[in-house]
């Protein structure tokens, strides 16, 4: 089952049952049972988990995906202009574009300057036991045009 279904179902069937929890509290109050108490706690608890899983399948957007592109870790991300992902040594030529265009894609705007720049590295062996990085590729995103 996709996630944004899950947290849907997820969210309808915690509040269906924290309201259910309710009346049993409301029941056990008027009754005066030992466990009334707790099943305050319960219910809220229940209710609680309904409402984050609600603001999260509003929130959740899922990553974008683009053909060809391999999947790189990022870095290095100073959080505001630049954002380094590492290729491996073996990493295709033709992944390049795709993989850049991946990684910008999936850049969120919080805090970040209007221009994002995004680099693909690679680390080539100098002599042994040095390196240096190569850079592959670069693009950049642009956050003013949304």
């Amino acid at each position: 089952m996709p996630l944004p279904e899950l947290l849907e179902g997820s969210s309808k069937w915690l509040a269906w049952s924290g309201l259910g929890l309710s009346v049993l509290t409301v029941i056990a109050f008027v009754t005066r049972w030992g466990l009334r108490f707790r099943l305050v706690g319960v219910s809220s608890f229940t209710f609680l988990l309904a409402v984050s899983c609600w603001a999260f399948s509003i929130s959740y957007s899922p990553p974008v995906r683009v053909e060809g592109a391999l999947q790189v870790p990022i870095v290095y991300d100073n959080g505001t202009d630049l954002v380094v992902a590492q290729a491996s040594s073996d990493f295709a030529d033709g992944a390049i574009a795709p993989t850049l265009d991946q990684i910008a894609a999936n850049l969120r705007p919080g805090g970040r300057n209007r221009e994002v720049r995004v680099r693909l590295r690679q680390l080539q062996a100098v002599s042994e036991g040095t390196s240096r990085p190569v850079v592959l590729g670069e693009t950049k995103r642009d956050f003013s045009q949304g």
